[in-house]
């Protein structure tokens, strides 16, 4: 009975104890969201963390989820009471819009070994179009069309160039309804033959290195004939005309 009694406080004795002698990371967050100015080359997170437990995490991998983004620990291993980040760099290039990066980190860390660590990036670009296409059906009154462009506010753009690949179109551009908006007036010279043109725009902005924009106009081709159609005028053709009315007795 004594025996018994002993193993089993033994028991109890190791279970205490292995509870008690454990690792555990806390993170600050897991997320990060981030709008990079407008010539920021590199959109930087930092993740935070901190061992909550009484025994040292050991980092076993960080890794990017693409060859834009790099992520680095300050430490390999990480003592009891010990804070530190990962940091995660995601290099913006030309890249625009929502950008979704993540990092995954395993640990050996026995309640949460693998943690997955995101970074989101929101890059306006210099300009936003809206129509890219403007488009005449054969025929159609040639009448102006507007594109608007939307020019992002640190860029200090105070007008627009825009010359067409073609003389088939013109445009000219006015001030929008907006602060950082301009309206670009594109109208064909006539709209009954096909025609494609692109049209460059470069704005004229000190944060500006060169770089041009592309739209497109369009005069549509003659709608093809329907089955329908060419059934009828077959139908026509194969009818003999009517008869002229004889003149009242």
């Amino acid at each position: 009975m004594n025996t018994n009694f002993s193993r089993l406080i033994g028991i109890l004795a190791l279970a205490a104890q292995a509870q008690s002698a454990r690792a555990e990371l806390k993170w600050e967050q897991t997320s990060v969201d981030l709008r990079p100015g407008f010539n920021d080359k590199q959109a930087v997170a930092h993740f935070n963390y901190e061992n909550v437990g009484n025994t040292p995490v050991h980092f076993k991998s960080v890794h990017a989820s693409c060859g834009c983004t790099t992520a680095q620990t300050q430490n390999e291993q990480v003592a009891p009471g010990q804070k530190g980040e990962i940091t995660a760099t995601f290099n913006i290039g030309g890249r625009t819009g929502t950008q979704v990066k993540t990092v995954t980190v395993q640990t050996d860390d026995p309640e949460r070994s693998s943690i997955v660590l995101t970074l989101k990036a929101v890059i306006t670009p210099l300009l936003e179009f809206q129509p890219t296409l403007v488009y005449w059906q054969n025929g159609e009154e040639p009448k102006p069309k507007i594109i608007t462009a939307k020019a992002n506010k640190d860029a200090a753009i105070k007008k627009l160039d825009v010359s067409s690949s073609t003389p088939d179109f013109t445009a000219k551009v006015d001030p929008g309804s907006a602060p950082n908006e301009f309206r670009i007036s594109v109208q064909p010279r006539d709209t009954t033959k096909a025609v494609y043109a692109t049209l460059t725009i470069k704005p004229d902005s000190p944060a500006n290195t060169g770089n041009m924009f592309s739209a497109a106009a369009r005069v549509m081709p003659p709608t093809p004939a329907t089955k329908s159609t060419l059934s009828t005028i077959r139908h026509d053709l194969a009818t003999p005309a009517a008869t002229a009315a004889s003149p009242s007795q």
